[in-house]
């Protein structure tokens, strides 16, 4: 009894703390091109697409963003949502799941190794539909193809391509902070070229990011490149002979227009150990 009232106090002043957080930040709806939106703001980007015929949501946030991200959805068309697409598996781009399914019947797809990585994670709101290599979604005349090209951010990684409107969403294989490499989810820094070569080779002008403003191919070029440059830069300390304390120091995002700090403090030793295999 003792053990079950300690778990159920936890559980109320969880509840009660979460009670007194302030309210999200609002979120800015800003139209990309006919038929998408991309709400920006905490979390990551949402891709809202609307068509005759209902509505697609790529990835979803956080929890408390889900009144906000729904509203925005029903502002746009009074159509229902009937799919969800996560790019990758993150709480800042899955977090709404379970609370946008229970507001209205949709399906939530996700690569296979995405919904594994759910699963392992005890996360809420795991999709019901995985995929391995590509899934066509078509809905009111709009096709949407969910693409998982490699290993990169993850290994669950998935572009959402709009072949009728020359634009991708690449959830964090494209963040403008810069990348953090999941390596306990099965990322990697090496392979994340080659698998931005592969979205590259699609036919897009404009992209959605995981975070930051809509860009361009040529940004998303350059940011194939700076990954790149840090994969090299990081085996040419590691063949100087620097242990990997002194690797990580000498390495200084900033040179590459990133921003230095906790991600990178995450990333930067396990690549020395990738680069070193």
């Amino acid at each position: 009894m003792s053990r079950l009232f300690a778990l159920s106090a936890a559980g109320l002043a969880g509840l009660l703390a979460w009670s007194q957080l302030p309210p999200p930040e609002p979120l800015k709806l800003i139209p990309v091109t006919e038929g998408v939106h991309v709400l920006e703001g905490a979390g990551g980007n949402v891709a809202v697409v609307t068509t005759s015929e209902g509505t697609i949501l790529i990835d979803d946030k956080f929890a408390p963003n889900v009144p906000q991200i729904y509203e925005a959805a029903k502002k746009l068309s009074d159509k229902p949502i009937r799919y969800l697409l996560n790019t990758h598996h993150h709480g800042d781009h899955t977090g709404g799941n379970a609370g946008l399914a229970a507001k209205e019947p949709m399906e939530i797809l996700a690569h296979t190794n995405a919904r594994a990585n759910m699963i392992k994670g005890a996360m809420p709101g795991v999709p019901r539909i995985g995929y391995r290599d590509s899934i066509t979604v078509g809905l009111g005349g709009v096709e949407l193809q969910a693409i998982h090209l490699g290993r990169a951010h993850t290994n669950g990684d998935a572009v959402i391509f709009f072949p009728q409107k020359l634009l991708i969403h690449t959830g964090d294989l494209f963040a403008a902070p810069g990348p953090f490499i999941d390596y306990a989810n099965g990322g990697s820094g090496v392979e994340w070229v080659a698998t931005l070569d592969k979205v590259l080779a699609l036919d897009f002008d404009k992209v959605i990011p995981g975070h930051g403003p809509v860009s361009t191919k040529a940004d998303l070029k350059a940011y194939r490149d700076k990954i790149d440059a840090m994969v090299r830069k990081m085996t040419e300390l590691k063949r100087k002979g620097l242990s990997k304390e002194d690797a990580v120091k000498a390495f200084d995002p900033a040179s590459l227009g990133w921003e230095p700090g906790r991600m990178f403090n995450r990333t930067l030793p396990p690549l020395y150990d990738e680069v070193a295999r």
